[in-house]
């Protein structure tokens, strides 16, 4: 028998060894800038995360579970024979059409069939419209949500654009309200569902690891030829000058609103953003866009 349930915080230690199993060695760069694999245990709380994130260790998982259970998302464990052998974690919106009124399944992980094909099909009462998304190269999960009539929704492809000085009149200040946006577009970023993507970035869960402040986060509020919109940067990791660009706007993205992203910034010294948006979006890009390898695929079943 295989149990599901929405998860506590007591499950933060089993929960975090389902995604560490996952990781087959684990590596860091030693004084010399050589790689080295030392144990688990030896590693810092941010050389695990540079491995997967929050779950990868105790202390950044409970964090994170909590900010889940505090309204954040919705986490669910299966449990057989008293262990936790399965993990799902799922984030409710509301966006414009296509994807309209949802529930997005941001993790699914298992230690068997069983324990995934009862995780979502516990999932599937939860809610009439069910959304995934995964890599647009990954057949075998293509199959398993095929199974439960998930059907291709969308196609999101990556792009880099330099950024760029430009001749639009724009306001852009530091937005702190963590209140999640319903029913706006997100015309760039998204690669899973607006909402968990708004969870992992404007709240600020992971100010007391200096390594991970140190890459810069800017959270903003844009006002550009009377569009709203908020825009997240987050600068790459070992490309400084580099940022992913997230945005979020009542209305599609207009050409003025673009031009301040990238001229917002080259003030800032970046000069390249890596921006993954639709085929319709991507048009407003021009041939300063340059296409990369990475596609995601979003699917829906309603």
């Amino acid at each position: 028998m295989i149990e599901v349930r929405k998860a506590k915080l007591d499950d933060t230690q089993q929960i975090s060894q389902l995604f560490q199993e996952r990781v087959e060695v684990w590596q860091r760069f030693n004084a010399e800038g050589q790689v080295e694999s030392p144990p688990y245990d030896e590693l810092s709380i941010y050389e695990r995360w540079l491995h997967g994130g929050a779950w990868m260790s105790i202390e950044t998982s409970a964090i994170f579970l909590s900010h889940l259970l505090c309204g954040g998302g919705l986490p669910f464990v299966a449990i057989q024979d008293s262990r936790i052998v399965g993990y799902a974690e799922t984030y409710t919106g509301t966006e414009p059409e296509p994807y309209g009124e949802y529930l997005h399944i941001g993790h699914l992980l298992a230690n068997s069939e069983a324990a995934q094909q009862a995780l979502i099909q516990h999932i599937l009462k939860q809610a009439k419209r069910i959304t995934a998304a995964f890599s647009s190269y990954d057949r075998d999960s293509a199959a398993f949500y095929g199974q439960y009539d998930f059907k291709e929704l969308k196609q999101i492809k990556q792009y880099t654009l330099p950024a760029q000085s430009g001749q639009s009149f724009y306001q852009a200040t530091e937005h702190k309200d963590t209140r999640f946006p319903q029913g706006w577009h997100m015309s760039i970023g998204r690669e899973q569902s607006a909402r968990q993507h708004w969870e992992m970035l404007w709240h600020r869960l992971w100010d007391a690891l200096p390594e991970i402040t140190a890459q810069k986060t800017e959270r903003l509020k844009f006002s550009a030829a009377g569009q709203e919109a908020f825009v997240c940067y987050q600068q790459q990791l070992y490309s400084p000058r580099t940022a992913n660009v997230y945005c979020w706007s009542p209305k599609p993205l207009t050409t003025q609103l673009l031009v301040a992203i990238r001229d917002w910034a080259y003030r800032q010294n970046y000069r390249t953003l890596i921006l993954p948006v639709t085929e319709e979006t991507v048009k407003l890009f021009g041939n300063d866009a340059e296409s990369t390898p990475y596609q995601q695929t979003i699917y829906a079943r309603t």
